[in-house]
């Protein structure tokens, strides 16, 4: 088929938009006429370590792709998600869940996430983590896999998030193309009415010799 159909914004819900058609449609002219600007102005609404003064690097040549952005600045990106909404902001939803289960429902604050991703944080120091190094998520979609994400951030790890649909075989290649140190995981998943033995997946996929970085 090929008809198309426009659905208007009902006007209760457009009256409480953040963006408004007309300001998304000059916001994307501006990022088409004057990329750099753009980005430059967007970046103002995070809070840096050390301010940027270069908005992206870019290098398209055929032997040498290369694409940076921001790179002479430095912010944490836990502390943009958490921190800086505390003082207003620390009893606000921060996140809703909805289990496989509709039964099941969380709602977690700002402050509630906070401390929630500093002891995983602490918790990861305890494994010896440190920034740069590599941690693997293979969770299914509940709260604490955004606290683990959150947490790596915080320490300056860089995270992998695998499928949790996905194989022993398929998840130590995972681990094995980017060294990680550690693996985060659960008991099981639920997707569907569906188990997944999540940390069976695991404990198969470092049975793998090339795993031994964790």
């Amino acid at each position: 088929m090929s008809a198309a159909s426009l659905y208007p914004v009902r006007p209760e819900v457009a009256a409480t938009t953040l963006t408004d058609e007309a300001t998304y449609k000059a916001m994307y002219q501006q990022s088409v006429v004057n990329p750099d600007g753009f980005w430059r102005e967007q970046a103002q609404r995070l809070d840096w370590i050390k301010p940027f003064s270069v908005v992206k690097q870019t290098s398209f040549d055929d032997h040498r792709v290369d694409i940076k952005w921001f790179a002479d600045g430095t912010l944490n990106v836990a502390y943009n998600c958490l921190d800086r909404h505390l003082a207003e902001r620390g009893d606000t939803i921060a996140i809703i869940w909805e289990g496989d289960d509709p039964s099941e429902h969380r709602e977690i604050t700002y402050r509630e996430l906070h401390a929630e991703v500093c002891k995983f944080a602490n918790a990861l120091r305890g494994q010896d983590v440190h920034r740069g190094d590599v941690v693997t998520i293979y969770m299914p979609m509940i709260p604490e896999a955004v606290v683990a994400m959150l947490a790596c951030a915080r320490i300056g790890a860089i995270h992998s998030v695998v499928f949790g649909g996905f194989s022993p075989e398929a998840l130590a290649g995972r681990i094995i193309d980017c060294s990680s140190k550690v693996v985060i995981t659960a008991d099981e998943g639920l997707r569907g009415g569906k188990k997944t033995a999540l940390k069976a997946n695991v404990d198969r996929a470092l049975t793998n010799p090339e795993t031994s970085s964790v």
